[in-house]
């Protein structure tokens, strides 16, 4: 079987330079493209706006939005009010959570909560709807039990990029989930720094904890 190679993009194609092949990436990126490539977003001003009009990609919610689609109403507010909340029968909630964006020192925190009140965002809408928790970020955080105690599901998402469809394809079920820790979850930051050696070792989710390709948890010390 023989292969069109007029048919392949040149930024493609492994056997072109790699100045040959930046240059004609380039050459088909727009102007927003190429801003959004470029964007370190400062926390302060990391409103939602602004984020969407210098941040290319798409967001979990335009995911879910697009995997739904228009038959199923989806309700969505940033910090939602008691009202809003309790005011409706909604059949679930997918609260996103996690950690607004740092570089280097500026992301050191003692305490490695949850930003923009994400533990009492979590606490609000579980106790009243049936919630699966989205936890963005590139390091453990500090979970506690009363989260657990009401949530449904927990899915740690790390770092995902800028295409939140990866998210909203595990979550609906079009691919499965699998994936095991590479480091300790601890309990507390109290216990930090802490190691899976020792006899003192009690985690919330040990290193190697996870799901396989058959969804069952593994769980390793």
């Amino acid at each position: 079987m023989s292969t069109d190679k007029t048919m392949i993009c040149t930024y493609k194609d492994p056997n072109c330079s790699i100045e040959v092949r930046v240059k004609d990436l380039l050459s088909r990126m727009t102007l927003r493209e190429k801003i959004g490539q470029m964007t370190q977003i400062e926390l302060s001003v990391a409103t939602p706006s602004a984020v969407k009009d210098l941040c290319i990609g798409t967001t979990v919610l335009e995911a879910i939005k697009e995997v739904i689609g228009h038959k199923t109403e989806v309700i969505y507010e940033q910090n939602p009010s008691p009202n809003t909340i309790a005011g409706q029968d909604y059949c679930f909630a997918i609260v996103v959570v996690g950690e607004g964006p740092y570089v280097e020192t500026g992301g050191d925190s003692s305490e490695l909560t949850i930003h923009f009140n994400g533990a009492e965002l979590i606490g609000a809408v579980a106790e009243e709807v049936p919630t699966l928790v989205i936890l963005i970020s590139g390091r453990p955080l500090a979970l506690e039990q009363r989260h657990f105690d009401n949530i449904d599901a927990l899915v740690a998402a790390w770092l995902p990029g800028s295409e939140g469809g990866g998210i909203a394809d595990v979550i609906f079920g079009d691919h499965e989930f699998q994936g095991q820790l590479p480091v300790t979850w601890f309990k507390s930051v109290d216990q930090l720094p802490l190691h899976s050696e020792d006899d003192s070792y009690d985690p919330l989710f040990p290193v190697g904890f996870g799901l396989t390709s058959k969804n069952k948890i593994v769980q390793s010390r």
